[in-house]
């Protein structure tokens, strides 16, 4: 098969953020597919522009850059300015590569999806969409998104492109319940999870170049590693920060990028905390070292009732790496978590129980020992990325009308 990604937020190894779509054309490419993803050439988490040429090859994954203005980070306004100008551009990329027999979109964002969507009528293929997160209802959630007309508007934008899709797919079983309650078809959505690419991770790795380059020295480190937004709850950590004060070796190591991180810097020294340390982003073939500097590791979200439902990929990277999650989302991904035995859940918002649970795993070696060993296993068992990989071929198979 010629398979055709659009994906303007996608990110190789050398640049920080999500490679699910690397990773997964990476094992296509090996199962003899040739695959072509149409990117932005703008670093989302940054904001600035990805140098390099505009055509490469990456382990047999053709990567294509098209062209976005570099603003989406300036405001939401600039952001969805951003969003707006690569539809031009990847609709002429996409189309200049050649043919294709599956056409894949993802969203969000969802601005993409127009350019996308045009190419699989043109080129006569399969569009694919998959579903990442739930746009518009996470804006709506959080309170970004409020105009009556505008939800509106967006709700149908969005259930369009649900509705011409030819195969769905959602990374959480949520994702999947929320489309077939909105009227699709079950045989057109498949649940396909985050998954990880095991070698990328070393669990009985210390991480010592990491544990240098922060002056983390013998430390209890406990990292976030993601996105700093206002949909992060990352207050939440600087809470639990307050509160272990007293202990000198525990240690909060702030890895990302994002619109809050100027605030949270700024909040941490507003309040005296020397136990917490901004490291800024690290391109995804440095946070297996971060991870493996890491004694216990944090995912969490604001509470509410959307976040319920996400599968963080942070998540699968924490129990790859073979490190106790600290898990403060109530939703679908808790249930993994639990039934790894591989983390603590803790309330959202609650910084005092966050500070509780480290505190536990600090002074319970065994209790770590043994949620870094069945998370590791765990995930080596359902969420290898080869088998996302398989069941992606089985999904642009179904779309072809092969099986």
């Amino acid at each position: 098969m010629k398979i055709l990604i659009v994906h303007q937020n996608f990110v190789d190894h050398k640049h920080p953020g999500g490679t699910r779509h690397l990773d997964i054309a990476k094992c296509l490419v090996e199962k003899g597919h040739e695959v072509t993803i149409v990117a932005s050439n703008v670093d989302y988490l940054s904001g600035t522009r990805i140098e390099g040429p505009k055509v490469e090859m990456h382990e047999g994954v053709k990567i294509v850059r098209a062209n976005a203005l570099p603003t989406v980070q300036k405001s939401i306004l600039w952001r969805l300015i951003s969003y707006l100008s690569f539809i031009p551009s990847s609709l002429l990329f996409a189309f200049r590569h050649g043919k294709a027999d599956i056409v894949m979109g993802t969203t969000p964002p969802i601005f993409q999806l127009p350019a996308t969507w045009l190419v699989a009528k043109l080129r006569r293929a399969p569009f694919v969409l998959e579903v990442l997160d739930l746009w518009p209802e996470f804006a709506i959630g959080m309170g970004v998104l409020k105009n009556r007309y505008l939800i509106w508007m967006a709700r149908k934008v969005e259930w369009f492109f649900y509705r011409v899709s030819k195969q769905l797919v959602g990374n959480s079983p949520a994702y999947r319940d929320y489309l077939i309650e909105g009227g699709i078809a079950a045989e057109r959505v498949t649940f396909i999870p985050m998954g990880v690419d095991l070698t990328l991770f070393d669990p009985e790795s210390r991480g010592e170049t990491m544990r240098n380059r922060f002056n983390l020295g013998d430390k209890f480190v406990v990292t976030y590693a993601g996105a700093h937004g206002i949909s992060n709850d990352l207050d939440t950590v600087l809470e639990a920060a307050t509160h272990t004060q007293d202990d000198p070796d525990i240690h909060y190591l702030f890895v990302g990028g994002g619109n809050e991180k100027p605030r949270l810097a700024a909040k941490a020294k507003e309040l005296h905390l020397t136990n917490v340390t901004f490291g800024g982003t690290v391109p995804k073939n440095e946070v297996g070292d971060v991870l493996a500097a890491s004694n216990a590791c944090i995912a969490l979200l604001k509470d509410i009732p959307q976040y319920k439902t996400p599968f963080p990929n942070k998540v699968f990277d924490y129990m790859a790496a073979g490190r106790p999650v600290l898990l403060g989302i109530d939703g679908v991904i808790r249930e993994v978590v639990e039934s790894a035995e591989a983390g603590i859940f803790f309330h959202p918002g609650k910084g005092e129980q966050l500070a509780n649970a480290v505190r536990r795993l600090k002074n319970d070696p065994n209790l770590a020992k043994q949620m870094k060993e069945s998370g590791r296993e765990y995930v080596r068992q359902h969420y290898d990325i080869a088998l996302q990989a398989d069941r992606f071929e089985e999904v642009f198979e179904k779309a072809l009308g092969k099986i």
